[in-house]
C-alpha cells in the first residue's frame, strides 16, 4: 500500500491550527522569524504531540513585515547562522516538552533560493547537519536543496505542492501572478492524486513534468486551508494511500 505524507506551515498565527493538525502527519512549525515567538512554538510543538504529528522546524528569513516571502541578501555563513539559530530555538521547545525533532523545511523566499542556489542550499543543509543528522531535510521535488542536502548525508524529503501551479523547469509559479495558486479543492485533489499515483503534474504551459512526491505541503495560512486540508486527506485515503510522516 502506498503511502504519503501530509506536512502544514504551522505556528504562524493564521488560526487554522487546532482544527488542520489532526489532517495531517508532519507540522512545520515557525521558529521566530518571519512568524512565531516561544509561546505559540509550544503550544504548537504541544498541539502535534496531542495529535501524533511529526515536528519539524520552519526557518525563514527574519522580515515579518512580508512574512518571509521577499528574498535576503545573505551570504552562505549568514543563511547557515539564520537557519542553525531557528531550528535550536525549537530544539530547546521540543525538548521540554519530551519531544524530538523530524525533520527541517524552510520557509518562504528561503526556501525557493535554496530550491535553485547551492550556496543557500549548502548552508542550510550544514545547519541541519550540525543539529542533528537524524533530521530529515524536506525541499521542493529535485531542487538544489535535495541535490545538497544528500550530499550532507542527510535523508531528503521531496515536496510537492497542492495548491501551488508549475513551471515547467518544476519550480513553482511565483506567488505575484494570477495564475500561482490552485483556490478549487477538486482541482488540488485530482493535482495530488496524479503526482503521488503517476509521479507527474502539468505545468502552467500545459506540458508535463515528472515529479517525485515524498510529502504534499498543505498551507496553513489560506481562507480554505482547513477545507483543502479535509479533501486531499479524504482523496488520497479513498484511493487507499496512507497518510503518515
Amino acid at each position: 500500500m502506498a503511502r504519503v505524507d501530509l506536512n502544514c506551515d504551522l505556528g504562524e498565527g493564521a488560526g487554522h491550527d487546532a482544527e488542520i493538525m489532526p489532517l495531517i502527519s508532519s507540522a512545520n512549525v515557525a521558529c521566530g522569524a518571519h512568524a512565531g515567538d516561544d509561546a505559540t512554538m509550544r503550544a504548537t510543538v504541544a498541539l502535534a504531540l496531542q495529535h501524533g504529528v511529526a515536528v519539524g522546524a520552519h526557518p525563514g528569513f527574519t522580515d515579518r513585515e512580508n512574512f518571509g516571502r521577499k528574498e535576503v541578501a545573505l551570504v552562505e555563513s549568514e543563511v547557515h547562522a539564520l537557519v542553525l539559530w531557528q531550528i535550536r530555538e525549537l530544539q530547546a521547545v521540543a525538548r521540554s516538552l519530551g519531544a524530538r525533532l523530524a525533520h527541517v523545511k524552510p520557509h518562504g523566499a528561503l526556501y525557493n533560493l535554496a530550491a535553485r542556489k547551492t550556496s543557500t542550499a549548502r548552508a542550510i543543509a550544514a545547519a541541519v547537519r550540525q543539529s542533528d543528522s537524524r533530521m530529515r531535510l524536506v525541499g521542493l521535488a529535485g531542487s538544489k536543496l535535495i541535490e545538497e542536502g544528500a550530499t550532507a548525508m542527510l535523508t531528503t524529503v521531496n515536496e510537492v505542492f497542492a495548491d501551488r501551479t508549475y513551471q515547467p523547469d518544476g519550480s513553482l509559479t511565483p506567488r505575484d501572478r494570477p495564475d500561482a495558486l490552485i483556490t478549487d479543492p477538486a482541482v488540488a485533489v485530482a493535482r495530488v492524486r496524479r503526482m503521488v499515483h503517476e509521479g507527474r503534474v502539468r505545468a502552467v504551459d500545459g506540458t508535463d513534468i515528472t515529479i517525485r512526491a515524498d510529502t504534499i505541503c498543505l498551507h496553513g495560512d489560506g481562507p480554505h486551508a482547513v477545507e483543502f486540508a479535509r479533501a486531499i486527506r479524504q482523496g488520497l485515503e479513498a484511493d487507499g494511500i496512507t497518510i503518515g510522516a
